[in-house]
């Protein structure tokens, strides 16, 4: 993993000012937006993990909106374990209160509750996060929506390469705050660069990952 080199090589495209304005501005269309930086970054990922990057990708409206909501879909569907587990935070309390509890076995309830499924919430969110980096790749590199699914495949990936993913989400991160920061200054405004900067960064670093997984020996002898 080389986190130098996804931080700096957006600059390296001689014409980075432009892509990053103009993918930027697009980014600003409400949930649209989004959903096409999120596949203009797995564009990214795609072209580093198969060895293919050359310069920073231009403009494809419906081919990076119809990958990012492919991504999308994704998340949605690994994020359901997290409603599953939230439920009894809810439900506990409701139902003491209809059967007309003690308030202080009530407020047991609800505190045992709060703290089991709050910890149990915790856990998966940052398994998730790991794990929907390699699917994330992994559907930029197959180019299908299905590909987010082969969990099979999502979990060799990931368990093959644990590092290079943790190095991954922890630069994401780093490179997400930056962004949020450093885009606050003059009134947000600079959030439209920073963000445009952000996702790229993210997709070099889904990127790297994802090909040093491919050439791990326990992945190639599997294969």
């Amino acid at each position: 993993m080389d986190l130098g080199l996804a931080f700096t090589f957006v600059f390296r495209d001689e014409n980075w000012l432009q892509k990053v304005l103009i993918n930027g501005l697009i980014g600003l269309i409400p949930v649209v937006g989004q959903l096409y930086l999120l596949g203009w970054a797995l564009e990214v990922a795609r072209q580093v993990a198969l060895d293919q990057y050359t310069v920073l990708p231009d403009v494809d409206f419906n081919t990076y909106l119809r990958r990012g909501f492919h991504a999308f879909v994704v998340g949605l569907v690994y994020s359901l374990p997290l409603w599953v587990l939230a439920l009894p935070m809810v439900l506990l309390p409701t139902m003491g209160t209809a059967l007309k509890l003690d308030e202080d076995v009530l407020a047991a309830i609800t505190m045992i509750s709060s703290i089991c499924c709050g910890g149990l919430i915790l856990l998966y969110s940052l398994f998730m996060g790991l794990l929907l980096q390699t699917a994330y790749a992994h559907i930029a590199v197959k180019d299908t929506l299905n590909a987010g699914f082969e969990l099979a495949e999502v979990f060799r990936l990931f368990k093959v390469a644990i590092g290079a993913w943790l190095l991954a989400f922890v630069g994401a991160f780093i490179a997400g705050l930056a962004a949020s920061l450093i885009g606050s200054i003059a009134c947000g405004i600079g959030i439209i660069f920073t963000m445009a900067i952000y996702f790229p960064v993210m997709g070099h670093l889904y990127g790297q990952a994802y090909r040093q997984a491919q050439m791990a020996p326990a992945l190639n002898a599997s294969a």
